[in-house]
């Protein structure tokens, strides 16, 4: 088997798109670990639809308008964003570069872009948080032990990051037969150096009628309750991530939440659910035009980011496309990677006669 090549240090002429960063990052990382980091839930519909609505949607572009005054900034939970972009969490990213977070957080500094930093981070939140100088959040795993969660909330707060996102869609992995058939185990030398000081996991006896899942893995699961707690607890804007349902999106709402990503978790927890824009119109409609909502999943082109804009989004998150561009080519193809799309969001608002964001809505969208 050959191995996988070093990162590279000038950008190929032929790597103009996210979706040739996807394609090049199989000779930059070991097979297991592409399969781990490109595969999905199960048999990867969610995964493919993630993609596929995408294309269900179509620009009507509007000509001959006045464009000089064209941006794309914007306001989002008290913070400017230059654009509506910001770096998804994503976990242990010593998998795809030695630099992991490290080069992912130079990158986001050069292209003034905000990076959600994760509880799984391989690199701690404290060193990142050093080094971001954007907006940074901090992206919040519940633990078993509600002190240790607290503990890490805390360190996020001392270490000045803005918002907490909690992933509330994935307490359990999802069946990943894509990264079993390659046989992936995490290498022993990278782990989740913000759990370090996790205090042991209980060790819980089940009796024979009970279950692994329900009685076991889901009996610490949070619930609304907990997010209640963590409101009482925190000073930061809390954002929930995972959210599909708009009954759902409408009680986070209620309850104070700030925002929410609508998201599947990039297709890897639950198979067959839908994407994140097959149901973003309902639930912008449920929340009503000013609640803030963050879209993740299947983004590769500007192009997409203006059809979730126009479909109700606020921003977007970049997921896996971060991760392959680390392993690529470090802090420089994480770079190169979000001017990409900066550049496709620029040029697709100015050809589609949309010079503000706020120009963007579902009259620029028609069905495919």
């Amino acid at each position: 088997m050959s191995h996988p090549a070093p990162a590279l240090q000038s950008i190929p002429s032929d790597l103009v798109s996210l979706a040739d960063y996807r394609h090049y990052a199989r000779q930059h990382l070991p097979h297991d670990i592409y399969e781990y980091i490109a595969g999905g839930g199960a048999d990867e519909i969610s995964l493919k639809r993630n993609r596929n609505s995408f294309e269900q949607h179509l620009i009507q572009p509007r000509i001959l308008r006045h464009m000089t005054e064209g941006s794309t900034r914007s306001e989002l939970l008290g913070q400017t964003l230059r654009y509506p972009v910001l770096l998804a969490p994503v976990a242990f990213q010593h998998l795809a570069h030695p630099e992991g977070e490290m080069a992912t957080a130079r990158a986001a500094n050069a292209l003034d872009t905000g990076m959600v930093v994760s509880t799984l981070a391989s690199t701690s939140m404290e060193q990142l948080a050093a080094t971001l100088e954007g907006p940074k959040w901090f992206q919040l795993y519940f633990q078993q032990d509600r002190d240790f969660t607290l503990s890490l909330v805390r360190r996020a707060e001392a270490a000045g990051y803005s918002h907490l996102m909690v992933t509330v869609d994935a307490p359990l992995h999802g069946i990943r037969n894509r990264a079993q058939r390659a046989g992936f185990e995490l290498p022993p030398q990278i782990s989740a150096v913000n759990l370090i000081d996790r205090p042991p996991l209980p060790r819980k006896v089940l009796e024979p009628e009970q279950s692994i899942v329900f009685q076991g893995m889901m009996s610490e699961a949070p619930t609304w309750s907990d997010i209640n707690w963590l409101l009482q607890h925190t000073r930061l804007p809390v954002i929930l991530k995972g959210v599909l349902h708009p009954d759902d999106a409408v009680q986070a709402k209620q309850m104070g939440i700030d925002g929410i990503v609508i998201s599947n978790h990039g297709g890897r927890t639950l198979d067959c659910v839908p994407a994140a824009l097959d149901v973003l119109p309902k639930i912008r409609e449920c929340v009503g035009e000013k609640y803030a909502i963050l879209l993740d999943g299947g983004i590769e082109r500007g192009t997409d980011i203006f059809k979730a804009l126009a479909l109700g989004a606020n921003a977007v998150l970049i997921g896996r496309p971060q991760v392959f561009a680390l392993a690529v080519a470090g802090a420089l193809g994480v770079a190169h990677m979000l001017r990409l799309l900066r550049e496709e969001l620029e040029v697709t608002m100015a050809l589609a006669g949309t010079p503000r964001l706020a120009d963007i809505n579902a009259d620029c969208l028609i069905d495919a």
